[in-house]
């Protein structure tokens, strides 16, 4: 545990259980969102067949970035989770986004 909080810079094992308590969180709830965004869309299993999870992954992953940052603010790690967020965007390509 030490050697991840040094990676991450936290100081404390409480703040640790925290962060692991908001990707919990928020893996769990994107992927509960993304049944009722895929209705809204109207993306079903019936008309795309064996495509209809890897699309449902696809519309997964922006709906998890909002929610680790909105999740992390309201359990006061905002910091942390913008400079995660920052850090994995740009290791994608998505550095454009943020200017420094």
């Amino acid at each position: 545990m030490n050697k991840l909080k040094q990676r991450w810079g936290i100081e404390t094992n409480f703040q640790l259980i925290i962060i692991f308590i908001v990707f919990a969180i928020t893996g769990s709830a994107s992927a509960w969102l993304s049944k009722p965004f895929c209705f809204w869309l109207g993306i079903t299993k019936e008309d795309l067949g064996y495509w209809f999870t890897p699309v449902r992954l696809i519309l997964i992953f922006p709906i998890y970035q909002v929610l680790l940052v909105l999740i992390g603010f309201l359990f006061g790690q905002f910091n942390f989770f913008w400079a995660f967020e920052k850090k994995m965007l740009k290791r994608m390509g998505l550095g454009f986004l943020f200017k420094e």
